[in-house]
């Protein structure tokens, strides 16, 4: 084997890595968009089976790219990045965007009579902490020079989950405090604390992020 091809094998495939966390990341805004129009319609039962048909297909084409990024971190003998943190970040992008689908699907599911403000709040909530993400992982690659950059966007990350836990608690008390049937109510519960759960995942790869930061930056 020539001496080139010897130090291939020894040298970072940065190229390889960053294209696919940049991609879970824009599939994880793109579901992020869908949710937020889902639970801003007027009437969600017009459209909640095209939007909740295009969210599962965000949420598979998620699980696709997750699978390539683990199967290049078989492959790849050095990473950018340790093998943890990327795996990690992969992971928590994953599940943020399966939550993102669970939420959607309990909505179809349970067909609540009426959403309310709270969950419409909540959405939005998770559209800007994912818009945050895709912005923070698309400059990734020049961690060095971006890590200031980074670190403003998981600290508005943590803002942002900080701000549904409150919309969460004052939805939650409200449902209690109303006069609707047990059953409706239940209903609502439920899907609040879905999103209220995509909230803090995202929220969770903003912890990733910053534990690359303070490693790399």
């Amino acid at each position: 084997m020539k001496f080139n091809s010897i130090l291939s094998v020894f040298t970072p495939k940065d190229g390889k890595f960053f294209p696919l966390l940049e991609e879970t990341a824009d599939i994880l805004d793109q579901s992020a968009v869908l949710l937020e129009e889902l639970f801003s319609l007027d009437n969600y039962k017009d459209r909640v089976k095209d939007l909740c048909r295009a969210i599962k297909l965000e949420e598979t084409k998620g699980d696709k790219v997750t699978g390539l990024i683990y199967k290049e971190l078989n492959d790849t003998f050095l990473t950018p990045f340790d093998r943890e943190d990327i795996s990690a970040l992969a992971d928590e992008m994953d599940d943020a965007i399966d939550v993102i689908n669970r939420a959607a699907q309990k909505v179809m599911l349970f067909s609540p009579e009426t959403l309310p403000p709270a969950t419409t709040q909540l959405a939005q909530i998770i559209r800007k902490g994912a818009a945050e993400v895709q912005i923070a992982a698309h400059i990734l690659n020049q961690v060095k020079k971006s890590g200031e950059q980074v670190n403003g966007h998981v600290k508005k990350i943590k803002q942002l989950e900080e701000e549904a836990d409150g919309v969460y608690e004052k939805g939650t008390s409200g449902l209690f405090k109303s006069e609707m049937r047990t059953l409706e109510l239940m209903k609502l519960k439920e899907i609040i604390q879905e999103l209220e759960k995509c909230a803090n995942k995202i929220n969770n790869v903003g912890k990733v992020l910053k534990t690359i930061i303070v490693k790399y930056a």
